[in-house]
């Protein structure tokens, strides 16, 4: 356990390098559309996480530690968008479609109502 969680740390601390990364980046060449590396990194993720996630049940001879680092690491700490990304569609996958619908609207509704919210309070 103790090399899995050592995996998914190392993953993060790299993934959320490359975010911060690619938003410097983006903001130092284009900073009118700054919103460009969320949204890229976004995709990116989803790509990734899709392809790895089909990949490693194909090979799962591959190691926990780089299965769990590369997915719960680096993409979770890249973007927490493709762990939505790839639950929602194992939801819609498994029919249970009721739950996927409540699940998305949940998750984009409710983060920019919460999101409102704390605005609203940081400013009160």
């Amino acid at each position: 356990m103790i090399k899995v969680l050592l995996a998914v740390a190392a993953g993060g601390a790299l993934g959320s390098s490359l975010r911060f990364l690619v938003s410097a980046w983006v903001v130092a060449n284009w900073p009118r559309h700054y919103y460009l590396a969320t949204l890229g990194v976004n995709l990116l993720g989803c790509f990734a996480i899709g392809f790895l996630a089909t990949l490693f049940v194909l090979r799962s001879d591959l190691p926990l530690p780089l299965r769990t680092g590369l997915l719960a690491g680096v993409l979770g700490g890249l973007t927490t968008f493709s762990s939505f990304s790839l639950e929602l569609l194992k939801l819609a996958e498994s029919g249970q479609y009721a739950v996927a619908a409540g699940y998305l609207l949940g998750s984009v509704a409710g983060g920019l109502l919460a999101a409102w919210l704390g605005m609203c309070l940081a400013r009160c």
